[in-house]
Formats: C-alpha cells, structure tokens, sequence
C-alpha cells in the first residue's frame, strides 16, 4: 500500500507531488531543492551551501519516515552546471562516508526556481 511522507521539516511540494512516497519498505523522496523549510526561500550562498540546504532536506524526509542515509540505495543528482560537481561531491560525500549509494549526476539547462542542485533519493529498508 502507498504511504504519502510529509514533514515540516523540508520543503513543501511547489507543485502536484508528494515530499516521498512509501511503498513495499521502499522510499521514493522527490528532487529536493536547497529551500530553508523555515523560511521557505532558496538558501544564500553557492553550490556548497544549497548542496548542504539539500542533504538536510532529504534527511528530513528520511528521518520522518523512520530511515536513515544508511538506507539510500540510489540518488540521481541534478547539476545546473557541472561545473559544480566537485563542490556538490565533496558535500554529499560527507552524508555517505561508508557504503555510499549507486548514483548518477547530470547537468541540466535548468532547475525550478534557478537553484544550482537538486537531488532525489531512493531508500530501502
């Protein structure tokens, strides 16, 4: 049975999706983007700190639906330059220091609200 996941504390859906959606011990957590879920604006600062704003969005929706990164099996990461890449890796890396999920990253001509990363996430208990 699908289970809708939502939390205060990430972003609401600026559009017709859900944060994440459970189904068969599985979590599907929608492209998070760097928005402060408090103040619900972009966060300041450059790739380094919307790719932190992100992960902390994402653990957010993890920790609402009772897993952890331990978890994530996959994330699709989304560059609007790759450019960053680097910058992106060296922070998401710190969320996945042990046993880091499969992943693909891409760079794309642009993302909602002109940020400079998204991320979605699959998780697996």
């Amino acid at each position: 049975m699908k289970k809708i996941i939502s939390t205060p504390n990430a972003p609401a859906a600026i559009g017709p999706y859900s944060q994440a959606i459970e189904v068969n011990n599985t979590l599907y957590i929608s492209g998070q983007v760097p928005i402060d879920p408090s103040t619900a604006k972009v966060v300041e600062g450059g790739i380094t700190e919307q790719t932190e704003q992100v992960m902390k969005n994402i653990g957010a929706i993890l920790n609402e639906a009772d897993y952890t990164f331990a978890d994530v099996v996959k994330s699709t990461c989304l560059l609007s330059d790759m450019a960053h890449f680097k910058a992106m890796n060296d922070i998401y890396g710190k969320y996945y220091s042990e046993n880091p999920p499969s992943r693909a990253a891409f760079a794309v001509k642009e993302l909602p609200l002109g940020v400079l990363v998204e991320i979605e996430t699959i998780a697996v208990k």
